[in-house]
C-alpha cells in the first residue's frame, strides 16, 4: 500500500541507464485541504519540472474529489534511497498512484513498474528515455527472475516510440514480459491495482466497491473519527467540571 516502482533514467555523457526506483506515500488524517508534501523539493533534490508535476497532480486530486468531500488529511511523498538531484515530470503518473493507493488502503501490485506524465484532466502523457527505462526494470526482474507477470505501463503516446533489445522483445513475446500503454490515469490504476477505478452511480457518486469510492469512505471515517474524539472530549470536560463542582460544596464554597 502507498508504494509502487517508478521507472526513471540517469544521463552521463551521451549514455541513458534506466533505473527502478520505490517512490512511497504516507497519509496522515489532518484538518486541512489536502496538503501533499514533496519531500524531494524540500531538500531541494527536486527540480522545477518535477515540483510542477507535483502540483499538476495535486489540483487534480483536489478536482477530483473535493465536490464529494473536503481533502483532510496530510500526505509526503519521497523517492527512496535517492541521493541526487531529481527532474522532469515523467513521475507524476506513479505519485498519484502511490497517492491514491495510500489514501484507499489499497495494494499496488509490485510486478508492475510505471511512468508517465499527466495533466490537469487525468490524461496520461509521453515522456522521454521510454526505451532505457524499459530496459532498466527489464534487467533488475531478469536478475530476480522472470515470473510471467512482469511488465513496465507506459503512456501510449510513447509506443510508437519503442527501439527495444532483441531480449526484450523476446521475453514479450513468450509472454514472460509486458508492456502496457495507457491513455489516462483510470487506466493505469486498473492495472496496478486490479479493483474497478471510477464507476458512478446514477446519483453521481463512487460506488463504494471502486478505488475512488473508498477514498471518500476513508475521509468521511476520518471526519467520524475526528467528531468522536471530539464528544469524547467534550464528556471528559464536563465530567471534570461536575466534580470540581460537588468538591466545592462539599467544602462550602461557591462554585463560581
Amino acid at each position: 500500500v502507498g508504494q509502487v516502482n517508478a521507472l526513471t533514467v540517469v544521463s552521463y555523457a551521451d549514455s541513458e541507464f534506466g533505473m527502478p526506483a520505490r517512490l512511497t506515500a504516507l497519509i496522515r488524517p489532518n484538518i486541512g485541504t489536502g496538503e501533499i508534501l514533496d519531500i524531494e523539493r524540500d531538500v531541494d533534490l527536486g527540480g522545477s519540472l518535477h515540483a510542477k508535476g507535483m502540483l499538476i497532480m495535486t489540483s487534480y486530486l483536489r478536482a477530483l474529489f473535493s465536490q464529494h468531500h473536503a481533502l483532510n488529511f496530510s500526505a509526503s511523498l519521497a523517492f527512496e534511497q535517492s541521493y541526487a538531484h531529481i527532474d522532469g515530470d515523467s513521475a507524476t503518473v506513479s505519485e498519484a498512484c502511490a497517492l491514491l493507493s495510500a489514501l484507499a488502503n489499497v495494494p499496488i501490485n509490485q510486478t508492475l513498474a510505471i511512468t508517465g506524465s499527466m495533466n490537469q484532466l487525468g490524461e496520461v502523457q509521453a515522456v522521454g528515455g521510454i526505451n532505457a527505462k524499459i530496459a532498466g526494470f527489464f534487467d533488475a526482474c531478469r536478475e530476480q527472475g522472470l515470473t510471467g507477470e512482469q511488465g513496465v505501463v507506459i503512456p501510449m503516446a510513447n509506443v510508437k516510440q519503442l527501439m527495444l533489445r532483441d531480449d526484450i522483445i523476446e521475453a514479450v513475446d513468450a509472454e514472460q514480459f509486458y508492456i502496457y500503454g495507457v491513455n489516462t490515469l483510470s487506466q493505469a490504476l486498473t492495472l496496478i491495482k486490479g479493483v474497478p477505478i471510477d464507476i458512478m452511480t446514477k446519483k453521481g457518486r463512487y460506488r463504494k466497491e471502486t478505488l475512488f469510492g473508498k477514498v471518500i469512505q476513508r475521509l468521511m471515517l476520518w471526519d467520524q473519527n475526528q467528531a468522536d474524539a471530539a464528544d469524547i472530549d467534550d464528556k471528559k470536560a464536563n465530567k471534570a467540571k461536575k466534580k470540581a463542582k460537588e468538591l466545592l460544596e462539599l467544602l462550602g464554597l461557591s462554585s463560581r
